[in-house]
């Protein structure tokens, strides 16, 4: 998705960081370099050199499922997450066809020109055949994408709900050590999931269109006490009056909700990705939510919590894989699962005695 790279010569693992700048793009094709290949110490180098080689290769470990990957990719994790925390994460959400990628793209090359490193996580939903990103966003990102102080990653979201990828938070914490500054995650979509993605970032953008009503736009309640801005965005041409009657009724509309971040009223914008309109207001805001939210300590207080829900998620995963892992306790899922489609046993009753031979395996 990331524009056009050339291919290395020789051995991969041999690449250096001034090689690895003939790739323009985020990763190169997931075949040349394998995991398997590069040593976990040299993964750690070439993130903490920016080497957008074996940064890409080092986020292709942590998403691995393999776990003989696991130990890996906690060692990495380990010895990077000293420099991270650095960055300014921002959660961008809004309908199909809003123009989230435009913006992205108009965003990102906006803040590169103001000397800024900008990393972009593209979260696409996962094919049911192939396990990969079905939407390809970076084919929508081609001008940022060839920018050599931006890194673009899509990532499929592997069944993981909120929006966001299984393993974003740790591609979170990778980038802040390669020294990104701003990094901007475009969720699969709108809807009551995202959550998820409001728990990892400082920052959630909602981008909206003018002229749709919230039910054609499926906005509902739940997402807007979850943003700190809302972007009409294509207000451009005749599109500029409903654009402004849609920025009206919003901001009516949220000073009945209580704001999703303490000390700070959620603002409403008008603009056009497109013709780079209300793109120098947009980054304004952002950086006015993050001066006074770090001066009221809701900055570094909502951090913490971050990596609280990151503890949880973590416990979750591990004891569904706990769960999923026993033997025993697999042939008893099997077993009751048959006699559920039989119609002998309830699923409330089934689950019951499922959890009682896990416990008994513990």
């Amino acid at each position: 998705m990331e524009g056009k790279f050339r291919k290395p010569e020789g051995n991969a693992q041999a690449q250096s960081a001034g090689s690895a700048q003939k790739y323009v793009g985020a990763s190169p094709a997931p075949h040349k370099v394998t995991t398997e290949q590069i040593p976990v110490e040299k993964l750690i180098e070439g993130v903490l050199n920016n080497n957008r080689v074996l940064l890409a290769r080092a986020i292709t470990l942590i998403e691995s499922n393999s776990q003989k990957h696991r130990e890996s990719a906690k060692k990495l994790l380990s010895a990077l997450l000293p420099k991270a925390g650095n960055s300014l994460r921002i959660g961008i959400t809004g309908v199909p066809g809003a123009g989230k990628s435009t913006l992205i793209e108009t965003l990102g090359l906006y803040l590169i020109k103001q000397g800024l490193k900008v990393a972009v996580l593209t979260i696409d939903p996962t094919s049911e055949i192939s396990g990969g990103s079905i939407l390809g966003d970076k084919t929508r990102m081609e001008k940022l994408s060839r920018e050599k102080n931006c890194f673009v990653r899509p990532s499929p979201t592997g069944g993981a709900l909120g929006g966001v990828a299984r393993k974003t938070r740790e591609t979170i914490t990778v980038l802040e050590a390669a020294g990104y500054d701003v990094i901007l995650i475009e969720t699969v979509g709108v809807g009551q999931s995202e959550t998820e993605a409001r728990s990892m970032t400082d920052f959630f953008l909602l981008v909206l269109i003018p002229g749709a009503g919230d039910e054609l736009q499926g906005i509902k309640k739940g997402i807007m006490e979850l943003i700190d801005c809302i972007l009409i965005n294509k207000a451009e041409g005749e599109n500029k009056t409903l654009a402004e009657k849609a920025k009206r009724n919003y901001e009516n509309a949220l000073s009945l909700l209580r704001p999703a971040t303490k000390g700070w009223r959620p603002k409403v914008l008008t603009g056009s990705a497109l013709y780079s309109e209300g793109i120098e207001q947009l980054w304004a805001i952002i950086k006015q939510f993050e001066k006074e939210t770090k001066a009221e300590g809701f900055f570094q207080e909502r951090r913490q919590k971050q990596a609280l829900d990151w503890l949880k998620k973590l416990i979750e995963e591990g004891l569904l894989e706990l769960f999923y892992s026993d033997e025993k306790t697999v042939t008893k899922y099997n077993e009751l699962k048959q006699r559920i489609l039989k119609s002998e046993i309830l699923p409330t009753a089934a689950a019951e005695e499922l959890l009682a031979t896990f416990k008994q395996r513990l």
